[in-house]
């Protein structure tokens, strides 16, 4: 799959990795700054987590902001509310504006999160959506590797301050979206967007799939990290260093994961993957 410079594959691409490094800025530094700087507890840390989870539950509402805006002007917004969200992270000093702050974040990356896979869908013809989307999470993931590496040396060599991080990591998404903004085109947008909440009794199964999900990387995902910090002293290098070997297995498995689902189809890819998820869970229940 041959991808041009100016071309709407290279958007989005390009979308992501100013996406992809500011919320692995944000995710990187997210426990030591919470415990460190605004002396943070678990119940604090469940609160700001519920907060943050909020404008992902009403992603939903992006469809009634379409009825205003083109999409891909909107995807532009939001990334730059994802990286402004971040900066003001870095300014915080209570719990209050740290709240506020990581609605900012979220609201820009749920929706962003949400274009972003409309527009994928749009412009990338049906027989190779599978296989870019594998290239999506590749250069996702690549993004991530490069942000985390920045952090470890910013901060474990140069001892750069949380505020300069954030203020790095979130400015990049603001400067690839003004970049974007004159630099790109507006591509026309193959389908006209339907402005109304539509849900079928057939997909009941993927709604319950997609509510588990959530539960279950809210409990492992978000506190498991936390606990790292809190209990085990992590730094924030040891941090960069165990996300660094997590997005390099994505790195490498992920094309070829989107080729794997294009042959045996998203059901059977589903269906391995959960089974794959509840024996993990199992076998650290047991031990």
């Amino acid at each position: 799959m041959k991808i041009t410079r100016q071309s709407p594959e290279f958007l989005i691409l390009l979308m992501t990795i100013g996406s992809a490094i500011s919320w692995a800025v944000w995710l990187n530094l997210l426990n030591n700054f919470a415990i460190e700087e605004i002396d943070f507890t678990g119940a604090e840390m469940g609160i700001l987590q519920s907060l943050r989870e909020i404008p992902g539950f009403l992603a939903f509402t992006v469809i009634f902001v379409l009825a205003f805006i083109k999409e891909q002007k909107l995807a532009y917004i939001s990334l730059a509310m994802l990286g402004t969200g971040i900066v003001l992270t870095g300014f915080v000093e209570t719990n209050l504006t740290f709240y506020l702050a990581t609605i900012i974040m979220s609201i820009g990356f749920h929706y962003f999160e949400t274009i972003n896979g409309s527009l994928t869908l749009q412009w990338i013809d049906k027989d190779k959506t599978a296989e870019f989307l594998g290239r999506v999470i590749a250069t996702r993931s690549a993004a991530s590797i490069i942000a985390f590496s920045f952090v470890w040396i910013l901060f474990q060599q140069f001892e750069l301050s949380y505020m300069w991080l954030y203020t790095l990591g979130g400015g990049i998404a603001v400067v690839i979206v003004l970049f974007c903004w004159q630099n790109f085109p507006m591509f026309p947008e193959k389908v006209s967007q339907t402005k109304k909440v539509i849900l079928r009794k057939r997909y009941w199964l993927y709604y319950a799939l997609q509510f588990m999900s959530g539960a279950r990387r809210q409990i492992f995902v978000v506190f498991a990290g936390f606990l790292m910090v809190e209990k085990f002293e992590f730094t924030v290098a040891e941090i960069s260093m165990l996300l660094i070997a997590n997005a390099a297995i994505n790195v490498f498995f992920a094309p070829k994961i989107g080729r794997l689902i294009q042959r045996f189809g998203e059901r059977k890819s589903l269906i391995f993957e959960y089974i794959g998820l509840s024996l993990i869970f199992l076998d650290s229940n047991c031990t």
